[in-house]
């Protein structure tokens, strides 16, 4: 091997506490790290704007019953349409969901939810994940921070941020139009509008060499759903790596991180 390890892994936001198969993802990079030094890259894609990514499924200490929890952001436009990075909290959604808590998580993860600052999704579940250890020694790259989307390769697949109705949105260009998808056979057409790199964002299916132009990987962990999309002829001198299993990925990991 040339060169010192750089092991990635890639990631939307998802949970305020995040799912296990994140988790799942760090520990099979810590194990690799282990097995032959490097450096471990977690690469956020903070520009995704599918409110979904970040429901946080929580189970009930007595009953065992799930419970679904999610973010409340200022207002629609920003909850189906803005990036994660910019989709802003409401100011009472922290102290309202911390009095819940108590029903699902030790104290500890509690505290942790207290000290908790930021005032969009995508900052609120880094500083999380940071206050509970996960990323020890971890560098992080953003897809929403403009510097990274500068250093990127251009890609013929991909979204752009742009203004709507007071708003930033990410709109996916097809056929030369900036497009919102509603939801099944609805969009919305945007006006047609100048932009810049420092706006787009990468598709799934451009996600990865877009990333790699800026993270120069030689290892990829990847979980079940990636391993079904990644082109892996566009990165040969990637190694992909299937990341551990764990059991209930999709729910929230409760853990503090020592």
């Amino acid at each position: 091997m040339q060169g010192s390890p750089v092991i990635c892994f890639g990631q939307q936001p998802c949970g305020f506490f995040p799912k296990r198969y994140l988790v799942a993802k760090i520990q099979t990079a810590r194990r690799l790290q282990t097995e032959f030094g490097g450096e471990i890259v977690f690469f956020c894609h903070d520009s995704d704007h599918d409110p979904r990514e970040t429901k946080t499924i929580l189970r009930h200490r007595k009953t065992n019953e799930p419970a679904h929890l999610n973010f409340a952001f200022e207002n629609k436009v920003q909850r189906k349409f803005s990036p994660l990075c910019l989709k802003r909290i409401t100011n009472d959604w922290q102290a309202r969901t911390l009095l819940q808590l108590p029903n699902y998580v030790a104290h500890s993860l509690i505290d942790a939810f207290s000290e908790a600052r930021a005032a969009t999704a995508g900052g609120f579940c880094l500083e999380m994940y940071r206050l509970m250890g996960l990323l020890e020694g971890i560098r992080i790259v953003r897809s929403g921070d403009p510097a990274v989307r500068r250093r990127a390769c251009d890609v013929t697949d991909f979204f752009v941020d742009v203004p709507y109705q007071g708003e930033i949105v990410r709109a996916r260009l097809v056929d030369g139009q900036l497009k919102l998808h509603e939801g099944g056979d609805c969009f919305i057409s945007l006006p047609r509008a100048d932009f810049t790199k420092e706006q787009i964002s990468p598709a799934r299916d451009s996600r990865l060499r877009w990333m790699q132009s800026v993270v120069h990987c030689t290892h990829y962990v990847a979980g079940a759903g990636e391993q079904a999309y990644l082109r892996r002829e566009e990165t040969p001198e990637v190694t992909f790596v299937h990341r551990d299993s764990i059991d209930r990925s999709d729910e929230a990991f409760t853990e503090i991180c020592e």
